[in-house]
């Protein structure tokens, strides 16, 4: 789990007994990875490594959603599938694999980093996303309180790149964005902040590792939706 007062072993599990009431009062540098990590994959590491070593983050969460408010439920594995798939790319300790959101009762990443931000007072939190989540961030609840509470890096997907730094946070975010050679001080920046972090992009896709694996079972007269 993320560190906590009780000197927890950082990949342990989280349940609502056992997260602490008042967190980790460690000056922390996090970066936060959230989504449905159906299946966590290849392509979710990478992400987290690269932007690791350019934010000179001391941990990334992997943090796996219970419920993506703006994705179906028809093609959804079950949280504990999808947060033991994140579990099996970490190393519970610059990379965790949690399932904080579920403990904390929230499902909206507004109403998470509110909860994050009073359990881990001195955490300097980053929030990492893909270009194809920027180009998407108008739609999330209460976006521009989520860029004005968090710095955010957004890293690039193929094919992704010109629509999200066309679209409209680019825009709406222009006054903030820090350059990239300055990467390193983004934790440590007043939101609202972002950077576009250049990096090799990945063509890895939960979408696409569930596509395959229906193709396989379909090829050996398997049934079911899931991979």
């Amino acid at each position: 789990m993320p560190l906590s007062r009780r000197r927890h072993r950082p990949g342990a599990s989280l349940s609502k007994d056992r997260l602490p009431r008042f967190g980790d009062r460690r000056p922390l540098r996090i970066g936060l990875l959230g989504g449905s990590f159906n299946p966590a994959h290849e392509g979710h590491r990478h992400v987290a490594t690269a932007a690791r070593r350019a934010l000179r983050l001391d941990q990334v969460w992997l943090m796996v959603s219970p419920g993506n408010p703006l994705k179906s439920r028809a093609d959804m594995a079950p949280f504990a599938e999808r947060l033991a798939s994140a579990a099996r790319l970490a190393d519970g300790r610059r990379l965790v694999a949690t399932g904080i959101e579920a403990a904390l009762g929230t499902r909206r990443t507004a109403d998470t980093l509110t909860q994050l931000r009073r359990r881990f007072p001195r955490a300097n939190f980053v929030w990492i996303m893909g270009a194809d989540n920027l180009a998407q961030l108008p739609r999330w609840h209460r976006w521009r309180d989520i860029a004005a509470g968090v710095p955010i890096a957004v890293l690039p997907r193929p094919g992704e790149t010109r629509a999200a730094l066309a679209g409209r946070a680019a825009d709406v975010l222009r006054h903030a964005r820090i350059a990239a050679r300055s990467a390193a001080a983004l934790a440590g920046s007043p939101p609202p902040a972002w950077t576009w972090l250049p990096a090799r992009e990945n063509p890895l896709s939960a979408t696409a590792l569930r596509a395959r694996a229906r193709k396989a079972r379909a090829s050996h007269g398997i049934q079911g939706d899931r991979p």
